[in-house]
């Protein structure tokens, strides 16, 4: 299954998250944005039940995470 992150940062660096997530076989994608949120990345996951667990786990659980909103891709 494919979902977007949407990253709100509090204190951190965009360009160190981004090197993070990259470093992530899970993720597939990562950017920096302008705008509300700071960064996005697209995740593939074997089944949607993996999908809280690895956001929880991988991605807040980083330094200066904020914030995640979460959108599964549906096609």
């Amino acid at each position: 299954m494919h979902a977007y992150v949407q990253i709100g940062l509090d204190g951190a660096k965009e360009s160190d998250i981004y090197e993070a997530l990259k470093a992530l076989p899970e993720v597939k994608e990562v950017h920096i944005l302008f705008g509300e949120w700071d960064v996005i990345a697209k995740l593939e996951l074997p089944a949607p039940e993996a999908l809280g667990t690895f956001v929880m786990e991988k991605i807040r659980s980083l330094p200066g995470v904020k914030l995640t909103s979460t959108m599964i891709i549906a096609k």
